[in-house]
């Protein structure tokens, strides 16, 4: 399919409720309201594309930036693509969602993440806890650097009730993910949730609810799911 093509297929997807509720939670115009599960069918039709991708995040519309990380081809993706998409990604589901899972599927993903964390910009910054998480995620335990991933942990317990929104959340979605997938750090992420205890977050859009650092990893052992890793950040 053509650059063309996918647009008019975009805005044929969208929908005026779908918008509705997108913009709620910070699209803003232009887009169309195209649900994810009506994007991931349309990937069927494209496949894997890199040029084309890039042309789609180009535009600035959210439905058709949050389907260029769908197709894009991650091993052709650079630092400076990825470093232009994160400071595009004007909101959470492009920024800590798409935009990070695309990272943590690149050779990149590791140094970006780490890079991003030091941003005082609340979705750069979120998108660097959320990439680094989606690579704990699907990374065999023997190939992360566990001290520096207890490092990260002991910082959120030092910065977590100080920082944004966004930034916040995907803090605690990083403890969640040590917790979760990394069984020899289980305990002592519990510890760290422990810690942290309770985190306010402004709920400024519907989008931003409050993880539960300690409910959220008890949850995933007693569905037997510790230690089990994903197969792909993009999901």
């Amino acid at each position: 399919m053509t650059f063309e093509e996918i647009m008019q297929a975009l805005e044929e997807l969208g929908s005026e409720q779908t918008k509705k509720v997108l913009s709620r939670h910070g699209a803003r115009e232009p887009f169309f309201g195209v649900k994810i599960g009506d994007l991931k069918k349309l990937q069927k039709r494209v496949g894997k594309q890199y040029e084309l991708a890039l042309q789609l995040f180009d535009t600035g519309n959210s439905d058709a930036m949050y389907f260029a990380g769908i197709i894009v081809d991650e091993t052709r993706l650079t630092k400076k693509d990825l470093r232009k998409w994160v400071r595009k990604a004007y909101w959470y589901m492009l920024s800590q969602y798409i935009v990070a899972q695309t990272a943590a599927e690149t050779k990149h993903g590791w140094a970006l993440g780490l890079e991003w964390i030091e941003s005082s910009k609340e979705n750069i910054a979120s998108a660097g806890w959320s990439t680094l998480s989606n690579i704990i995620s699907v990374t065999p335990d023997e190939k992360l650097d566990l001290d520096q991933i207890k490092d990260l942990m002991k910082r959120i317990e030092a910065k977590a009730h100080g920082s944004q929104n966004r930034e916040k959340h995907a803090m605690c979605g990083f403890i969640i993910c040590v917790g979760s997938y990394i069984t020899s750090l289980h305990k002592e992420a519990l510890k760290a949730g422990k810690r942290i205890g309770p985190v306010s977050i402004e709920r400024a859009t519907p989008g931003c609810s409050v993880p539960e650092i300690e409910a959220d990893i008890e949850n995933v052992k007693a569905k037997g799911r510790l230690g089990k890793k994903r197969k792909r950040a993009r999901c």
